[in-house]
């Protein structure tokens, strides 16, 4: 039977497990790297969920970081440091794109809040967003926050902002897997009719701290362009996750 230590030592192991692994982790695997029984590694996540130090993601359980340990790991990068960090590469994106820049970061209560913005060089743009909150579901840079755990996956129906606005769980899970297998999130329509974003994260360790969106009128933000402007988000955000020490383990988009 296992002392009060010996718990302690192992629900940090399997912590440190979570938090160092770049991708989900399942009970078997946190289980076969850990060298402890299912059970017992299942007991263990329990407990740490119960605390808000890991949660689990969709329908396959899959476990990572919760939102106490992203909360402690934001509060360690000032949100006027993120501001200062991302300037160039905000205003590199404007000169490219012409487009709207905004810098974004998770907050409680499921929204995200704009810190920073490179207006569009065309008349037709879109608004300043600095200072507001958004809901995570219906916009580019809350599908990366939900995607990569940055905020917990809400459950069952969601609110529709419009009528292109996801509003049921399945449809929310595949377009974060999709999120995942691109680097880069959109949103077409769902905050606002003839809106689109793009974005993709920043990474401080082995979290995201912030995103950062090109946003226009979908005249000129065609479908046939967002892949485009999905490359240009990943180059520039990698190398900033990289500033703020992130390391990704396998080629590819963070």
């Amino acid at each position: 039977m296992q002392t009060g230590t010996q718990a302690i030592d192992r629900a940090a192991q399997l912590l440190v497990l979570v938090v160092e692994n770049e991708e989900s982790s399942s009970v078997g695997g946190l289980a076969e790297a850990a060298g402890l029984p299912k059970s017992t590694v299942s007991r263990a996540v329990s407990a740490l969920e119960r605390q808000g130090l890991v949660q689990r993601n969709g329908t396959r359980g899959t476990i990572r970081p919760g939102p106490v340990l992203l909360s402690l790991a934001h509060r360690g990068i000032a949100e006027d440091d993120i501001v200062a960090i991302c300037d160039t590469a905000m205003q590199r994106l404007g000169e490219a794109t012409g487009e709207t820049i905004d810098l974004a970061v998770p907050v409680a209560g499921g929204a995200e809040r704009y810190l920073a913005q490179v207006d569009s060089t065309h008349f037709l743009g879109t608004t300043n967003w600095v200072g507001r909150r958004l809901p995570h579901h219906c916009t580019a840079v809350g599908k990366v926050f939900l995607a990569y755990g940055a905020a917990p996956v809400p459950g069952g129906r969601l609110d529709p902002l419009t009528p292109a606005t996801i509003t049921d769980r399945r449809s929310l899970d595949a377009a974060l897997r999709e999120v995942r297998r691109r680097g880069y999130a959109t949103a077409v329509g769902e905050l606002e009719p003839g809106l689109v974003a793009v974005a993709a994260p920043v990474f401080g360790g082995s979290n995201p701290v912030a995103a950062i969106s090109i946003s226009g009128p979908d005249l000129r933000l065609r479908p046939d362009r967002l892949a485009e402007l999905g490359a240009l988000l990943i180059h520039e955000t990698r190398e900033l996750s990289e500033r703020l020490g992130h390391r990704s383990a396998k080629e590819g988009p963070s």
